[in-house]
């Protein structure tokens, strides 16, 4: 179990440091009066810092290290 969670930790970890965020595009609506509808498109971006990233490498790393001396 901890040899899977470490492994999985190392993993988004990685991807973490990777990329720093993403970004989407949700419609969204501007004016509703009846009839006329206006929607817009709208950014919004979720963003982490890096050294959340670079925890999770250490998380993963340390649970893989305490499961090869537990073997």
């Amino acid at each position: 179990m901890n040899k899977t969670l470490g492994i999985i930790l190392l993993v988004a970890g990685i991807a973490m440091l990777i990329w720093t965020g993403f970004t989407y595009t949700k419609k969204e609506k501007v004016v509703d009066a009846g009839p006329i509808q206006i929607s817009a498109d709208k950014e919004h971006s979720v963003n982490w810092p890096p050294y959340a990233g670079g925890i999770l490498v250490i998380g993963g790393i340390v649970l893989l290290v305490m499961d090869k001396k537990k073997a």
